[in-house]
């Protein structure tokens, strides 16, 4: 079964640079900034005070009153996500096709603010004013279950929850369900909201988040040798996948075809990627081995970037590991340089952006790159896009505890 295809019919996303894919887009490709001073709660005594907070969200002109009570704001996002992936599709579920049909969307964190929040009326309160609804609001696997129950997507049903790659594990994951003939339709991507004061305060205690509180659209500086740490940001990246048989019978759009999928463990640190980059090289070279591709074919890679020392040189070096002379010709960006770092949504949303260069043919920029960092020396594409053929994306996501995905697209041809 493993020479069925896969292509991407369906895109969604709800980013700290707007709602909807169109409006994310624009603003990615003219190189703004979505991060701002944190609104959601009083962060003044806090060392970080700014984050890419989603803007004018309404949760009602997706989801019905009674039930956005019923789950927390990431599943909210995923939900909207979902529903604009699907529209974006033309795709219907019904009982021709239900069992056919999967959903794999992950969180990092999951329902933090409510688990806050009702951590609050527990000490205020006491027991009993905790909501009935408040294990089904936070658990992680809520957004693919909740998902599933709009749609009625009866197939394969799961949610990775591995830090910054979980939205690549859970497109990968569903990527290879669909190419082994265990659904034919998936549903996938990932989702967070944690800019809360537990979310920020956590990561200010690692010494993580920049601090450039006076100006916060500069404070996401993936590459530069000024950067002093990532900018958090909240939203969903969903895509739909489909075999390619299945798309083509009911004529849908195809954006990009999916062809590779690598994931690789670095076993050695919880927060530090292992020396060289060497885990973060392995995935790459798997996800290409995947896909028979060769090093050279690829035009583009949306790098994880977070705009953290470490994080930034050891990702560099594991490209020119990787793609060797090849490296100085490829377009490498951070669009967390824009959008700050998604946490366990990031690799949901760039798989969406590789998807988007692809049919576009453009690159979107690395704001905020004014001083490279010296080790840093490969194309980022710096303050504004780059409009060239773009044949092979690759998109790279590395997580706390050493877990990490790639994943390759491809433009779509018959």
């Amino acid at each position: 079964m493993n020479n069925r295809r896969v292509v991407i019919t369906g895109l969604g996303l709800v980013t700290p640079l707007g709602i909807g894919v169109e409006k994310s887009w624009e603003r990615l490709s003219s190189g703004t900034s979505g991060i701002g001073k944190i609104t959601r709660f009083d962060a003044s005594s806090f060392q970080t005070q700014i984050a890419g907070e989603v803007d004018n969200f309404h949760p009602e002109n997706y989801i019905d009153t009674k039930t956005i009570k019923k789950m927390d704001r990431f599943i909210h996002f995923g939900m909207a996500a979902a529903m604009m992936a699907v529209e974006d599709a033309h795709l219907t579920i019904d009982h021709s096709n239900a069992e056919r049909a999967g959903v794999f969307v992950g969180s990092g964190m999951g329902g933090l603010p409510d688990i806050e929040r009702y951590h609050a009326i527990l000490l205020e309160r006491g027991p009993r004013r905790i909501s009935p609804f408040f294990i089904p609001m936070t658990i992680i696997n809520l957004a693919a279950g909740q998902i599933s129950i709009k749609f009625g997507a009866k197939g394969p049903n799961a949610s990775p929850a591995t830090a910054c790659a979980t939205g690549s594990h859970a497109i990968g994951d569903a990527f290879k369900v669909i190419q082994r003939g265990s659904a034919d339709v998936m549903i996938a991507g990932g989702t967070e909201s944690v800019i809360t004061p537990m979310g920020i305060g956590g990561f200010n205690a690692m010494k993580a988040l920049s601090t450039r509180n006076d100006e916060p659209e500069k404070a996401s500086r993936p590459f530069d040798n000024n950067r002093d740490g990532f900018v958090m940001g909240e939203g969903a990246g969903i895509i739909i996948m489909e075999e390619l048989g299945h798309a083509v019978k009911r004529n849908a759009k195809i954006y990009a075809e999916i062809v590779g999928y690598g994931l690789t463990g670095d076993a050695y640190h919880i927060t530090s990627p292992a020396p060289d980059g060497e885990g973060a090289a392995r995935c790459m070279m798997m996800a290409l081995e995947d896909a028979l591709v060769a090093p050279h074919m690829v035009d583009y890679i949306n790098a994880h970037g977070t705009s953290t020392k470490y994080g930034d040189e050891l990702e560099t070096t594991a490209v020119k590991t990787v793609f060797k002379d090849h490296a100085y010709k490829l377009s490498v960006t951070s669009t967390k340089s824009m959008t700050g770092h998604l946490l366990g949504a990031a690799g949901g949303v760039e798989a969406v952006i590789c998807v988007l260069s692809i049919y576009h043919n453009s690159i979107p920029p690395t704001i905020n790159l004014d001083t490279p960092d010296p080790e840093c020396d490969l194309n980022y594409v710096p303050h504004q896009k780059k409009d060239i053929e773009v044949r092979f994306a690759l998109s790279n996501s590395f997580g706390f505890g050493g877990t990490n995905a790639c994943l390759l697209f491809r433009k779509y041809s018959e």
